[in-house]
């Protein structure tokens, strides 16, 4: 059963996390992070010929070991929601073909993680799906090709600048979820826009979008940043998360004890050359299918917010010179 508070979504019966996984690049190895992920792909086109080709096999292997952990086949699986960054989201249609199960394509730019297991929750939930599974992805060499300059331009990057993940997070829904992280709750964000235009500050984009998500959940569900071990957002980088902790805290919320940054976390910004931090679709459902869910299940956190962040802008769109609206959509998750 699902119960509606103001723009909150309340599970009753808590959809859980029966199995995840995440597959990363030799770069996010590297990080603070890189002995938690489940796989490496060490070649930036993952043996075949293109990068959007690799990034489509990050999903693919990301996918069947979530699916293989909860113990389960394609055909246990009635959906799957897949999104990623690129043009008409072809690696997720070109990973999801191989599984045969019904696909429900996903686009939120970096927030796609969270608004593909807030939709998945939903299904699930009502009893619409049994298992339903959730697989989102990014690519350094396959983003900047589509989103800024070919490879070979060597273009400087600016301060604020975000390093676009190469890797893939996935994870299985599912109501049969005993001893498993669960989704208490999910709130879709609204559409926010500042008139941001620089493409190199994303953060600046995406950080009122989150903010305005996290504030009218407090509101919805009578809460505040105490109630949480840890606020989790993806992807502000550092720019954006000092953008977000001062909007919070002029509202009256205090996160700054309690704040991470999904695009902070994967990277090391002291020896690697990120600029303000990771981005992109891989870059939380990385992160949240390694550490977050790992300590989740381990008991070092108990009850926390996801927020996936997203800058909802084109290539075609950013050369118009129009601004850069933003989302945020947030999940309760509880060990």
């Amino acid at each position: 059963m699902i119960k509606r508070t103001g723009a909150t979504l309340i599970f009753e019966n808590m959809p859980g996390i029966i199995g995840y996984a995440s597959v990363a690049g030799k770069k996010e190895s590297e990080g603070p992070i890189g002995e938690l992920f489940d796989k490496i792909i060490y070649d930036s086109r993952g043996g075949g010929e293109t990068f959007e080709s690799a990034e489509s096999e990050l999903q693919r292997e990301a996918a069947s070991l979530a699916m293989d952990k909860a113990v389960l086949k394609p055909e246990d699986i009635e959906l799957v929601f897949a999104g990623d960054l690129l043009n008409q989201c072809v690696a997720s249609v070109f990973a999801a073909k191989g599984f045969g199960i019904p696909y429900v394509g996903q686009y939120g730019a970096c927030s796609t993680m969270a608004q593909a297991m807030g939709s998945a929750a939903v299904f699930v939930e009502s009893g619409a799906a049994n298992n339903a599974l959730c697989v989102t992805s990014s690519h350094f060499c396959a983003a900047e090709r589509q989103y800024r300059f070919p490879m070979e331009y060597g273009s400087v990057r600016t301060p604020t600048a975000q390093w676009t993940v190469t890797a893939a997070g996935s994870c299985v829904l599912s109501l049969e979820a005993r001893e498993a992280p669960k989704i208490k709750a999910a709130s879709f964000g609204r559409i926010t826009d500042l008139n941001i235009t620089d493409a190199n500050n994303m953060g600046a984009a995406m950080a009122p979008a989150a903010a305005d998500t996290i504030m009218r959940f407090f509101s919805d569900t009578n809460t505040s940043p105490q109630d949480y071990d840890r606020v989790f957002t993806g992807d502000l980088g550092l720019a954006g998360s000092y953008i977000l902790c001062d909007l919070l805290l002029r509202a009256g919320f205090d996160i700054r004890g309690r704040h991470s940054d999904c695009g902070l976390i994967i990277f090391d910004r002291a020896v690697q050359d990120v600029h303000s931090g990771g981005s992109g679709c891989g870059c939380c459902a990385s992160v949240l299918c390694s550490k977050i869910l790992g300590e989740l299940v381990q008991g070092s956190l108990n009850n926390i917010l996801f927020v996936a962040t997203g800058a909802l802008l084109s290539s075609t769109t950013a050369q118009q010179g129009k601004s850069i609206p933003g989302i945020a959509h947030l999940l309760n998750i509880i060990g």
